[in-house]
């Protein structure tokens, strides 16, 4: 953990920005830096190499200092928390401790990871830091400026074991009755195994008669579950171009145009792992559109009852034409 003096620093100048999955560019303190996650994978005893890509800027030349930390998960978002460089993967790092990078300009660093001979399979997670201070160097001392970091997920490769799934799933608040989309869902997945775990697999939704009628992806964002640890994802079943509806006239309008009624089953199928580990787990909801419902039986009524109306008035003229003309045919005679 760290001290509360250290939280805070993290808190107001730390600048870190998290990729769920997939390569894009970061950035901060006017500088970019790519890739911003770094997915490697290598045999206990060997060394692996790569770099990273940093363009600065700024309109002065920048000298960045490099450090390295290990992180864990903070709580099931997904976040992590760096925890120091007191042994793992931040201290099997090596490279240039600082880095001069000119105006407007791109350069590379290179670093180095040698994974110790008798390391155990599994998974093993630190962060790259570049900073424009240099890091902390004695115990109680801290580095003032900002930093950006760039996470690296490690595998060593070997027998590791796979043990998990998912630990629960249900919808926002445990609601069960809506009268239209969206419903939102959320599930927490478990990782009791040796290296993070991607889940992967469909919310498959299902009306009365079992037609399916949405199919969302479980994990968009690729976001992976570190092992011991469990995290949260969530999911919106939503209707394209939907709004959310104000007034009962505007909720008349929505239910109409995205028309849903009767139970409904969301059925949550995961595969994850290695061995393509399967988990499976479903709920069931009632969508019911009363303000549609109550729109159309109070036009049915008033369609009703203007039908007798005219009918009674239609059939009183009928019967005074009838007489009229019996009349007639009367003083005829």
């Amino acid at each position: 953990m760290f001290p509360p003096r250290m939280k805070r620093l993290f808190t107001t100048s730390i600048f870190l920005v998290i990729a769920a999955s997939v390569f894009f560019v970061h950035q901060a303190s006017a500088l970019t830096v790519s890739p911003a996650k770094i997915e490697v994978a290598g045999d206990p005893g060997s060394v692996l190499k790569g770099t990273i890509r940093v363009y600065n800027e700024q309109e002065k030349e920048q000298t960045l200092y490099t450090s390295f930390e290990n992180f864990e998960p903070n709580d099931d978002s997904g976040t992590p928390r760096f925890i120091g460089a007191e042994g793992g993967l931040a201290t099997w790092f090596t490279a240039e401790p600082t880095l001069t990078v000119g105006a407007d300009e791109e350069t590379e660093l290179t670093y180095r990871i040698s994974i110790p001979a008798d390391t155990e399979p599994g998974g093993y997670f630190a962060a790259i830091f570049l900073g424009n201070q240099p890091p902390a160097t004695a115990e109680g001392q801290v580095s003032i400026g900002g930093r950006i970091g760039i996470l690296v997920l490690l595998r060593v490769n070997g027998d590791v074991p796979e043990e998990g799934g998912i630990l629960d799933f249900d919808t926002e608040s445990g609601k069960r009755w809506y009268t239209t989309p969206p419903v939102s869902f959320t599930y927490r997945f478990s990782n009791l195994g040796g290296d993070r775990v991607v889940p992967s697999g469909t919310l498959d939704l299902t009306n009365t008669f079992g037609m399916n009628r949405a199919s969302l992806d479980a994990n968009q964002s690729k976001g992976s579950v570190l092992p011991g640890s469990a995290r949260r994802f969530s999911q919106d079943w939503s209707v394209r171009d939907q709004e959310t509806p104000s007034g009962f006239f505007a909720n008349v309008g929505a239910q109409f145009k995205n028309f849903h009624l009767g139970w409904y089953t969301a059925t949550l199928n995961l595969t994850w792992g290695v061995s393509d580990q399967v988990s499976t787990e479903r709920l069931s909801f009632f969508i019911f559109p009363w303000q549609l419902v109550i729109t159309i039986l109070i036009i049915f009524v008033l369609v009703i009852f203007i039908l007798k109306v005219a009918g009674k008035r239609y059939r009183a003229a009928l019967i005074r034409e009838i007489k009229q003309q019996q009349a007639i045919a009367i003083e005829e005679e």
